[in-house]
């Protein structure tokens, strides 16, 4: 089996994942029983109040094919105001429901006295593994993810990911880091993705085309899955320049042999836990943020984070029968 390439030239973290963003944490919640293979992921930016510490982000949609909900509200006021929800396609109006739910808890005010919350929800289609008619993810499964969020997070075919597939073989969640030096400076930037896409003659790892040797046929069947891409980092900027970064996740997801197609819904968002918007403020204090001709070495962290990322995601995955039977397998098994 070939060993797990390092994409680029900068050095990972210590733990390799998203999580070497300080304060960020990933927490899980997966169902595997039998027709039913399918979950939950949520990303925590920081561990505090997110609607009373909102935290700078911003979307990039590189093609629309998605059923995500709150990404109108992030693109106009630049801010988080929950965690972020990974789950199946139609699981996103009840994962919403729950982070409702749980804003309104700990701030009775909202829809009141306050502006309502924004809940943020990205999705790919489990349907092939799960059966997504089953509604299966309920409320209780994202509060379950939410508790469980931790620095150290599994990957592969675990909550969210649980029934996705990715270059017909098995996909899932993965995540890798990538630290950066700008004006004398080290920052950190991490990625995690949700990985439901592409065909395997695609297939491309570290620059090598490891599809075409692994396909038994030339047939190019459309590109219909999904990828999900989160972007953390701690260098300083605004919502502006997070939108420019997380552009750049479509560099990283086209090196593996991507070409964004009709069927396939690619969204990438990037935040920074560099600084908080308070929710009750006048004015808000703004650090010294990186100047846009010194962003390029974020951007290539951002570009080598999300393809390690999706490569970590094929590694770490461990093959799932589900519906109907139907099976995935994954990349170790596959190679000789």
């Amino acid at each position: 089996m070939m060993d797990v390439p390092h994409i680029g030239s900068l050095t990972a973290g210590p733990l390799g994942t998203i999580a070497d963003v300080a304060g960020v944490t990933v927490g899980h919640c997966t169902l595997d029983e039998g027709a039913v293979q399918t979950g939950v992921t949520v990303v925590r930016p920081h561990d505090g109040d997110i609607y009373r510490s909102k935290v700078p982000a911003a979307a990039s949609v590189i093609n629309g094919f998605g059923k995500s909900i709150g990404l109108v509200q992030v693109d106009e006021l630049g801010v988080l105001e929950t965690p972020i929800a990974l789950t199946n396609t139609f699981g996103v109006g009840t994962v919403a429901n729950a982070q409702i739910r749980g804003a309104i808890e700990a701030n009775p005010q909202i829809g009141r006295d306050w502006p309502t919350v924004n809940p943020l929800v990205f999705e790919c289609n489990d349907g092939y593994l799960n059966d997504i008619q089953a509604l299966a993810v309920q409320e209780a499964h994202y509060r379950h993810a939410l508790q469980a969020c931790d620095a150290g997070f599994e990957r592969g075919s675990v909550g969210a990911g649980r029934g996705m597939s990715c270059f017909d073989m098995k996909g899932g969640i993965g995540s890798a880091s990538r630290a950066a030096r700008v004006a004398g400076r080290e920052f950190m930037t991490g990625a995690l993705v949700l990985a439901n896409f592409g065909r395997l003659p695609m297939l491309t790892l570290g620059g090598v085309a490891l599809g075409r040797t692994m396909s038994a046929s030339e047939e190019q069947k459309p590109e219909q899955g999904s990828i999900i891409m989160i972007i953390a980092t701690d260098a300083p900027l605004d919502a502006r320049q997070l939108r420019r970064l997380s552009l750049r996740a479509a560099a990283g997801l086209a090196r593996t042999g991507s070409v964004y197609g009709h069927g396939s819904g690619d969204i990438a968002l990037a935040f920074t836990t560099a600084w908080t918007v308070p929710h009750l403020a006048d004015f808000v204090a703004v650090p010294a943020l990186v100047a846009d001709a010194r962003l390029d070495p974020l951007f290539q962290a951002a570009a080598d984070s999300v393809e390690q990322a999706i490569v970590d995601a094929l590694f770490s995955a461990e093959p799932v029968t589900g519906r109907d039977g139907n099976r995935r397998l994954s990349l170790k098994d596959m190679q000789p």
